[in-house]
């Protein structure tokens, strides 16, 4: 399991440069689905998502991700209606680094503080999402699009933190997990 997460973390981190933010493409619900699941920055962030709320267990494991939906499809609205947001990049950037670091210190954070942290990091994830959707897309296809893009890649999280749970429950798994996508974080942070 260990050999299998370090390689989908070293191929990802190797795709750095394939990031979101630079794909162009025109089309409605494949577009909007593909902003999240392609970006790197955004798919760490949601994966970490997945993984803090079943960190948090209990119902935490859906609300916590919901949170990050909802106020995701805010920001993809203040996004689409042109409303500029000041430092997206550097606001996404930021929750790869935080939840990622949520998940390496594993301490048991409250989950209203985790929820409202995913909430404002949601808005900037989503602004990005609003703003970039092509010309030619059909914006209600487009938001559909990456509100299941996100909402997949969360559920992938949530399974993958509960068969680390399982495997390892130190949770050992899934502080080193943190610990890279924090570095990565960083990196990315850094690099803006």
């Amino acid at each position: 399991m260990m050999r299998l997460i370090s390689l989908v973390f070293l191929t990802l981190f190797f795709a750095l440069p394939i990031q979101a933010h630079e794909l162009h493409s025109s089309g409605g619900f494949i577009s909007g689905f593909n902003h999240p699941v392609l970006g790197f920055d955004h798919m760490l962030a949601m994966i970490c998502v997945g993984l803090l709320s079943t960190r948090l267990g209990d119902r935490a494991i859906w609300t916590v991700p919901t949170v990050f939906v909802l106020f995701m499809l805010i920001g993809g609205i203040i996004g689409l209606l042109a409303i500029p947001i000041p430092f997206v990049e550097i606001g996404i950037a930021t929750s790869v680094l935080l939840l990622g670091l949520a998940l390496a210190i594993d301490k048991r954070l409250p989950q209203l503080l985790v929820m409202g942290f995913v909430a404002l990091f949601a808005i900037f994830h989503g602004h990005a999402h609003g703003v970039e959707m092509p010309q030619l897309a059909d914006p209600a296809l487009y938001v559909l699009g990456f509100i299941f893009g996100t909402a997949s890649i969360h559920i992938v999280g949530v399974l993958l933190g509960m068969a680390m749970q399982q495997k390892d429950p130190q949770h050992r798994l899934i502080r080193s997990s943190g610990g890279v996508i924090a570095l990565i974080g960083g990196y990315i942070l850094v690099s803006i």
